[in-house]
C-alpha cells in the first residue's frame, strides 16, 4: 500500500465503485450529514484500493471487489490473528457482499521506511517474534487453504509465462520446460516437506508498520494459507525490496531457528537442513515472484514492480548457485535469460541490485 494521496482528474471516467464507497462510508459514519472526500493510498498488489477521509485519521476506507477480493476470508483470519495478540487493523465495520469495509488506519510509518543500520537487529528481532506468535495460529482447513503442490506449481508456472514469455519475449522450447518441471518439482517437494503452518505469504518490510507505541502492526494478510514453516521468513529476509549482507540474513534465520525449536514450531533440525528448507522455498517464492511482478506490469499496468525485478534475479541465482543440484537451472537462466533481460529498460546490474 502507498500513501501518495491522489484526487481523479477532472478527466478520467467516473469511478463508480469510488462512488458507492463514499456513500457508504458517509452512512457508515458520524459524517451523515456532511459530504466527504476519500484520498487515494494506492492500492496493493491485488485489486484492493484503499482511501483516507479525514486528517487526523482514524479509519480507512477499503474497496476490495467481491469479483477479486475475498472479504469474509479477511474479516476471519483477522480475527485469528487478533487472538494471537499480534497489532492488525481494527475492523469497525465491513459490507462483504459489497467489498467495503472501514479499517483502523495504522499510520504510515513502515517497517521499509523505518529500518536502518542502527536500529537493523532490533525490528528484525520484533518482526521474528511476531512471526512465531503469528505461526501459533491453530490448523483450521475449512477456513485456511492449503499451500499444496498444485498451488506451488501454479505459481511457478507464473514465471514461464508472464516473465520468460511474455516479458522477455522467450517462449520455452520442450527441453527448458523439461528443465524447469524438474526443478518445479524440487521446489515443491522441499516445501511440502518441511513442518506446515500459518503463512502470511506477504510478510515483508513493505506490510509490516511501527505503530505510535513503537508496536509492530501487521497489514495484507487475506491471502493466507497453511504451508511451509519457513516461506514468511524468507520473505522478510530476503525481502524483495529490502537487501542485507548475506552473513546477516543467515544469523537471522538460524536465530529464529532457535526460538522455532523452543517453540515446538518446528523439530530440532539440522542448521544445514534447516538452511536448505529456506533456501528453497526462497527459490520457489522469487522465481514466482520473477513471473508476479512481471504479470503485474503487462496485465495491470503496475509499472512500479518493473525495478524490483534485479533484486529478484539476485535473490535467484544467489541461492541456486550454492546448490549442485540447481547448476543446470543456473547456466540455462545465466545464457539464455539474462542476456534478455539485460536488453530491457528496468534491468541494472543484479549483482549489486539492493546494495545500500
Amino acid at each position: 500500500m502507498t500513501t501518495n494521496h491522489t484526487r481523479d482528474s477532472p478527466s478520467a471516467p467516473i469511478d463508480t465503485r469510488k462512488l458507492a464507497l463514499t456513500n457508504w462510508v458517509t452512512q457508515q459514519t458520524s459524517f451523515a450529514e456532511h459530504p466527504i472526500e476519500l484520498f487515494s493510498l494506492g492500492s496493493d498488489a491485488g485489486f484492493r484500493r484503499y482511501f483516507r477521509y479525514q486528517t487526523p485519521s482514524q479509519w480507512l476506507a477499503v474497496d476490495a471487489p467481491p469479483a477479486s477480493e475475498d472479504t469474509h476470508q479477511f474479516l476471519a483470519i483477522a480475527r485469528l490473528i487478533e487472538q494471537q495478540g499480534v497489532r492488525s487493523p481494527r475492523i469497525a465495520t465491513a459490507d462483504a457482499n459489497q467489498g467495503f469495509l472501514l479499517v483502523e488506519d495504522m499510520g504510515d510509518r513502515l517497517f521499509f521506511r523505518a529500518v536502518n543500520t542502527g536500529n537493523v537487529d532490533d525490528l528484525y528481532q520484533m518482526a521474528l517474534s511476531t512471526l512465531l506468535q503469528l505461526q501459533h495460529i491453530q490448523d483450521d482447513a475449512a477456513l485456511i487453504p492449503r499451500y499444496d503442490r498444485a498451488l506451488l506449481h501454479r505459481e511457478l508456472e507464473i514465471f514461464s509465462e508472464w516473465f520468460a514469455g511474455k516479458l522477455l519475449g522467450h517462449p520455452l522450447a520442450t527441453a527448458e520446460k523439461k528443465l524447469l518441471d524438474e526443478l518445479f518439482i524440487r521446489l515443491e517437494d522441499n516445501a511440502l516437506a518441511q513442518p506446515q503452518t500459518f503463512v502470511h505469504r506477504d510478510y515483508h518490510s513493505r506490510n509490516l508498520l511501527l505503530l505510535d507505541d513503537n508496536a509492530l502492526g501487521v497489514i495484507d494478510f487475506q491471502g493466507a494459507l497453511w504451508g511451509g514453516v519457513t516461506y514468511d521468513l524468507v520473505s522478510l529476509l530476503r525481502d524483495c525490496y529490502l537487501h542485507w549482507p548475506a552473513e546477516k540474513v543467515t544469523g537471522w534465520a538460524l536465530d529464529y531457528r532457535q526460538q522455532a525449536i523452543s517453540a515446538n514450531i518446528i523439530p530440532d533440525v539440522s542448521e544445514t537442513e534447516f538452511l536448505r528448507w529456506f533456501n528453497w522455498l526462497g527459490l520457489q517464492r522469487h522465481i514466482k515472484v520473477l513471473g508476479i511482478f512481471a504479470r503485474l506490469n503487462l496485465r495491470d499496468g503496475k509499472t512500479g514492480y518493473l525495478n524490483d525485478l534485479p533484486l529478484v534475479i539476485r535473490y535467484t541465482l544467489e541461492v541456486a548457485e550454492q546448490y549442485l543440484e540447481l547448476k543446470a537451472f543456473v547456466t540455462w537462466f545465466k545464457q539464455t535469460l539474462l542476456p534478455l533481460a539485460q536488453q530491457q529498460s528496468w534491468y541494472r546490474d543484479y549483482q549489486s541490485a539492493g546494495d545500500q
